[in-house]
């Protein structure tokens, strides 16, 4: 079928695919002792640890705070049995199953021992309950819902591999109950939050001290004299957020009407910012939302030298905006940064699609070069009123940024897509309503801008579409600036698996139009337009990113055996920062 036929076809899909199977469905479940033994179920089916987790488990509905007590009646056995032989599986699974199960009654029963302590019958008289207070960054765990993440069934086409990490604990899915987190801090993930963390319950005499530890900062634990890797779940938290704020739903309205969206243009933290860790940014490209990436940070999570080096940030936007101003908003959102936490160490950015050329911008120094291509007159001699010379500043003369030390295009349209300006791309151009902070301009900048017959020609301010078809004169101007030389970049782009380059293309995105010399590394990988979500893509992702941690401090233990240690500064974190 000929490239003039796929392209409708394309456009299409775009639209169906706002409709297609969600990103993420969660079920909540009740784990039975059986099924976490798996494969080694006849092993401990008989053991006494195993009848009083079945006794727990009967007395979860009638009666659960006796529940809750045997499960605290198994955890201490099984912790007894660890402090003799850290090396019994059998007593790390029934700590780590009694521990979640307690909280699973805890949480459905609305019992809050971490307002105050609770005493909860066992075996052996009272289990008074508390939650560990740490000095210099108290973890009110009464203000968030605690849930199992062995107990989130995870389905969707966003969560098809489930991250964990064998160890001691019992993996949490945290949520706040209630508050509106942006309110406090502009860069937490969002109104609401959604985090991992791994709880310890520690024994002393009747008295059962739970601890949260943070398994993106901290992996071993010391407990009973020992120390154990800190069990965790990277995906529960992941895919239940996803299945709470449901982001598909006006990723297509983003596009469409940008301007109603125009406060979901953000950098947001999607873990505990530590000044240590470097800041990798992932921006997203055109129809699309933060949620895009949560298939390689899944996968990139479960290295620990990348949880030890790195720490997850969004930048999202509404992709009906031009993308030079996407790329303004980025910058001012990156110096806001800067004022918050000047500690911060400089970012790498990982940018698919529209995403990778708001990237490349970020790496670029305009000079004057992009204004006099529209305008004659520099910027202080043009008619143009205050507002409409600084959006116009703010997206034409930039410098590229010192707070970036690597950037990553996946699948971007460097010298644009021929879909953006045939008629089928001048259809969807139509369907874009350009927000009222550029329309309120246009009017005064189109009478000033220079006339230029081989460009794309345009009767008001561009929207994202237009400023992705080849013949854009924004495109053709910023491919004739070279990209910052001491900032190295890498390309990756899709073929579909036909190894037909340098003809080839994802369905969107040709080669010849993501092909940049003086890439430090090209990689090709047999996949459409979301190459981001590729498993080749991703491995690579990861060699870039670990290259770059060695090349930028080396691969220490990070969050390894030292992030435990006084010495070391506690991260501060969605959950933690409000507490201060």
């Amino acid at each position: 079928m000929k490239a003039s036929r796929l392209r409708p076809l394309s456009l299409v899909f775009l639209l169906v695919a706002s409709c297609a199977s969600p990103y993420s469905k969660v079920k909540v479940s009740r784990p039975a002792w059986s099924a976490a033994l798996g494969a080694v179920g006849a092993l401990g089916s008989g053991s006494a640890g195993a009848k009083r987790l079945a006794a727990a488990g009967r007395e979860e509905d009638r009666a659960p705070r006796e529940a809750i007590g045997k499960y605290l009646d198994a955890a201490y056995e099984a912790s007894r049995r660890l402090a003799k032989q850290p090396g019994d599986g059998e007593a790390l699974r029934e700590y780590n199953f009694a521990l979640s199960r307690a909280f699973g009654v805890l949480s459905r029963a609305q019992q809050n021992p971490w307002v105050k302590p609770l005493a909860f019958p066992g075996a052996a008289g009272k289990w008074e309950v508390s939650a560990q207070r740490e000095a210099r960054h108290p973890w009110k765990a009464a203000d968030f819902e605690l849930r199992p993440a062995d107990a989130f069934e995870l389905k969707g086409s966003y969560v098809t591999t489930r991250s964990l990490k064998a160890g001691l604990g019992a993996p949490l899915v945290v949520t706040a109950k209630s508050g509106d987190y942006l309110a406090t801090d502009p860069f937490a993930q969002g109104r609401h939050i959604y985090y991992g963390a791994t709880a310890i319950a520690r024994f002393e005499g009747r008295r059962c001290v739970v601890s949260f530890e943070d398994p993106l900062s901290t992996e071993t634990v010391s407990y009973g004299g020992h120390r154990f890797p800190l069990a965790a779940d990277f995906t529960a938290p992941l895919a239940v957020a996803l299945a709470a704020e449901n982001p598909k739903t006006f990723e297509l309205a983003r596009l469409l009407r940008p301007g109603k969206y125009a406060e979901s243009a953000r950098l947001a933290r999607l873990q505990s910012y530590d000044p240590a860790k470097i800041p990798v940014i992932c921006v997203h490209g055109l129809m699309d939302s933060q949620a895009t990436w949560v298939p390689i940070i899944n996968a990139l999570r479960a290295d620990p030298a990348i949880r030890a080096k790195y720490q997850f940030w969004f930048y999202s936007y509404p992709s009906g905006y031009p993308y030079p101003y996407s790329a303004s908003i980025f910058r001012r959102q990156m110096d806001a940064i800067k004022r918050r936490y000047p500690d911060h160490r400089n970012a790498v950015l990982i940018g698919h699609s529209m995403g990778g050329i708001i990237s490349r911008a970020m790496i670029t120094s305009s000079g004057d070069a992009l204004w006099k291509t529209y305008f004659t007159e520099p910027p202080e001699k043009t008619g143009l009123e205050r507002d409409a010379k600084q959006l116009m500043r703010e997206a034409l003369i930039f410098e590229s940024r010192k707070d970036v030390d690597r950037a990553i295009f996946i699948a971007a349209p460097h010298r644009g897509t021929d879909l953006a300006s045939d008629w089928i791309g001048r259809l969807g151009s139509k369907l874009v309503h350009g927000p009222a902070t550029l329309m309120s301009v246009s009017s005064q900048v189109m009478s000033l801008v220079t006339l230029d017959s081989s460009s794309l020609k345009m009767k008001g301010m561009p929207n994202s579409v237009d400023t992705l078809a080849p013949n854009n004169r924004f495109v053709k101007a910023i491919n004739e600036i070279p990209i910052n030389p001491s900032i190295p970049y890498h390309s990756i782009m899709g073929d579909r698996g036909k190894g037909d380059s340098p003809n080839s293309s994802d369905g969107f995105v040709p080669y010849w139009s993501s092909h940049l010399e003086g890439a430090v590394s090209e990689k090709i990988v047999p996949s459409g337009h979301s190459a981001h979500q590729n498993p080749e893509a991703i491995e690579e992702v990861r060699r870039i990113l670990l290259l770059h941690a060695k090349s930028h401090g080396g691969l220490g233990s990070g969050g390894g055996e030292g992030a435990d240690s006084p010495s070391t500064p506690p991260p501060v974190g969605p959950h933690l920062e409000a507490y201060d």
